[in-house]
């Protein structure tokens, strides 16, 4: 029996369309990750948050629109922009928050701050601060799957700097080789840590970038979240039926710097706010959801207060919350 093409599988796919439901938890979700991410970059900025910190402000839709996609024990793994992939995996944001500051109560116990956070319970696997080593692993999650015939997909996330890295093309190579169930997500921020794609690929159409080793790709828009939706719907079935991996690359946009410690002069404000007027997810998709009267005006600001209640929440939490005892050093370590 061959395996489908991504052609085959998305024929049958394009007929499920999202409910209002699930439109409306697209909104939600988008919008929580917008104001955690605000709020985290305002404790960075009093000194409650310590080392890097690398906010996901402007790139919501890629993550929100995956994460429907995917069923109970697929598995994610990301770089060191994770806030929101944790939020979106429905982690509780008093312990993303708390993980942030260092305190006891964080998701990985205050040993992993911003960049290196875990949670097997909700599958997913970090958080790493080495540029592109979650690639490699991600497929080593697709392998696990595939030897044990559990019919889970994972899902690696990275961004388009990391795309240039060799382990990256290790990576495509064996998992085709091996017909991987996994699926690679470029997120195409456009900008890596501050050099233009232009400047630093010779080939900027990220999808293609598996054509050597025939794993099939897809440029997708990032900041569209039904459109993120229905190409990830599509990737699952494709990669879950045994047509080994694929390629999505998301065409997305981050308001904020690579870092908060990075001023982003290698950009104009009049390009970013060009962006955010034009193309922002929440907001763009908020007037459709109006327009086609899924919500009313009054209920998107009605959830947005709620929204920003939960996030005040989780940040006096993470500020009340005790540190890690000393011992703490000396749990979870391999010897």
């Amino acid at each position: 029996m061959s395996n489908p093409s991504v052609a085959e599988v998305a024929g049958v796919n394009n007929a499920a369309a999202p409910s209002s439901a699930t439109l409306k938890k697209f909104y939600h979700d988008m919008l929580l990750i917008r104001r955690f991410e605000e709020r985290a970059g305002q404790l960075y900025g009093m000194g409650l948050i310590g080392g890097f910190c690398h906010l996901y402000i402007g790139q919501e839709a890629v993550v929100v629109g995956v994460q429907e996609a995917l069923k109970e024990g697929d598995q994610v793994i990301t770089a060191y922009r994770d806030h929101g992939h944790m939020l979106a995996c429905g982690l509780d944001p008093k312990g993303v928050m708390a993980e942030l500051t260092g305190r006891e109560a964080g998701l990985s116990k205050g040993k992993g701050g911003s960049m290196h956070m875990f949670s097997t319970e909700k599958h997913f696997y970090g958080g790493h601060g080495i540029v592109g080593a979650q690639v490699p692993l991600g497929a080593g999650l697709g392998f696990a799957n595939k030897y044990k015939g559990n019919g889970n997909i994972s899902v690696a996330y990275m961004g388009e700097g990391a795309a240039n890295q060799g382990q990256v093309y290790e990576t495509f190579n064996m998992a085709k080789l091996w017909m991987l169930p996994v699926i690679f997500v470029v997120e195409n921020n456009q900008y890596a840590m501050g050099t233009s794609v232009e400047r630093a690929s010779s080939q900027p159409e990220f999808y293609k970038r598996g054509e050597s080793f025939n794993v099939p790709g897809e440029k997708v828009d990032g900041m569209d979240v039904e459109a993120v939706y229905a190409a990830a719907a599509k990737a699952v079935a494709f990669v879950r039926e045994g047509g080994g991996p694929m390629i999505l690359e998301m065409k997305t946009y981050r308001y904020r710097g690579h870092s908060m410690s990075d001023p982003a002069k290698y950009r104009t404000r009049d390009e970013v706010q060009s962006i955010r007027d034009r193309k922002d997810p929440i907001d763009q998709f908020g007037a459709k959801l109006v327009a086609r009267g899924i919500l009313k005006e009054d209920e998107l600001k009605a959830m947005d207060k709620q929204i920003r209640l939960i996030v005040n929440e989780s940040a006096e939490f993470a500020i009340d919350a005790p540190e890690p005892k000393e011992s703490e050093l000396y749990t979870d370590v391999l010897i």
